[in-house]
């Protein structure tokens, strides 16, 4: 990430949107099929909350999360 770049609290609010949206959530998980497709076609030019997101966390919305990620992990009792 740019060291130039100010992330602000509305930033990071609108990164946790793109965090609880099921067709980005999707596109991350599964790397393939049309919420991939959507996501990596239209997230860096129209949608504000993949733009924070990537402004966030240094990745675009589709790229898939860390190995070592707990940012997507499941709620309690909501595994399997």
């Amino acid at each position: 990430m740019d060291s130039d770049v100010t992330v602000t609290d509305k930033d990071r609010q609108m990164a946790a949107r793109c965090m609880a949206c099921p067709v980005c959530a999707h596109a991350r998980k599964t790397q393939r099929g049309l919420a991939y497709w959507f996501v990596t076609k239209i997230e860096s030019q129209f949608c504000p909350y993949c733009k924070a997101y990537e402004k966030v966390h240094g990745r675009k919305a589709h790229e898939p999360l860390p190995a070592d990620s707990e940012e997507e992990a499941p709620a309690p009792g909501q595994e399997g």
